[in-house]
């Protein structure tokens, strides 16, 4: 079962561009294959990491058919396809091609600012327009609504392919809650680098990580040894990333994975507009940090 499978460091891509400003599909078959010779558990494909808002419709289908093809069945593939549209999120699950798309990831409706009861309606007619697996993910800094942990636990208690939330609230109390009450069955998985050493042991099943772009051999060490319960030695290596963590963020995402995939030669340092490179006191840090890692 995918929910079985969904589990340990998977990695929200990053879009590489050129300086032109087009998509740059070598720069992204080089970081597909630099995520599976380290380690990464799964790979989740448009998300936000991947500035999936400024693709266009047949970018965003390039980018999936070819991480799919590349992947080649070796390791889940997570799908983002979030929108504040429900009848727009609906179609595209009845209708877009999902070959070789294990799960679904879809974000709270934004902008909008539903109340809990239309986040559970939206939830609730994408899962019946679809058989895959759906990943909830919430994350208010970006849409401007918490998901409460009522919400979440009665869309997990509900429908079955309702399987995992990331949770990137921020709250660890509401983790908590969700992963106290869950259905069997159902997991909870962390969308913030900097809390998925504690969060695993309070119940947490991995990460959706930006940090595993960069240094995926690394932090996926970490998860694996948190989730055998190994806490001593994961906690070395949680701290040792203390400082990266910020850094990555501090600029805006991803900004910062960019800088420093960039620094490590695996693409160029573009961004679309309206995100921007990091500014260069960032880098200088993250290149201090980087040493320090070595």
């Amino acid at each position: 079962m995918i929910k079985k499978r969904l589990r340990g460091m998977g990695v929200a891509l990053v879009t590489p561009f050129n300086e032109d400003g087009s998509v740059d599909y070598e720069a992204l078959i080089r970081l597909v294959d630099y995520q599976l010779q380290n380690g990464t558990d799964f790979l989740c494909v448009l998300g936000t990491t991947a500035e999936t808002p400024t693709l266009s419709k047949e970018e965003k289908e390039k980018v999936k058919r070819m991480v799919i093809e590349r992947v080649n069945g070796r390791i889940p593939i997570l799908l983002g396809v979030g929108s504040n549209n429900t009848q727009a999120v609906v179609e595209s699950v009845k209708n877009d091609d999902m070959t070789g798309v294990d799960a679904l990831l879809v974000v709270v409706p934004y902008y909008n600012k539903p109340s809990q009861e239309g986040i559970y309606q939206h939830y609730k007619a994408v899962a019946e327009a679809t058989e895959l697996p759906i990943v909830l993910y919430n994350v208010p800094g970006r849409t401007g609504v918490n998901m409460t942990s009522e919400t979440t636990l009665r869309l997990a208690r509900d429908f079955e392919n309702i399987v995992a939330i990331k949770e990137a609230s921020g709250n660890i109390t509401q983790m908590d809650e969700i992963i106290k009450n869950k259905p069997e069955g159902f997991d909870v998985i962390s969308g913030d680098d900097g809390i998925t050493y504690p969060l695993i042991a309070l119940g947490a099943v991995g990460v959706i990580s930006v940090l595993g772009n960069a240094f995926p051999a690394e932090f996926s060490r970490m998860v694996r040894l948190a989730m055998q319960g190994n806490y001593a030695q994961a906690q070395v290596i949680h701290h040792r990333f203390t400082e990266m963590y910020s850094l990555l963020f501090v600029d805006g995402n991803p900004a910062g994975v960019k800088a420093m995939l960039s620094m490590m030669g695996m693409m160029k340092n573009t961004l679309r507009l309206p995100l921007v490179p990091a500014r260069e006191i960032t880098c200088d840090k993250m290149r201090i940090s980087w040493k320090s890692l070595s």
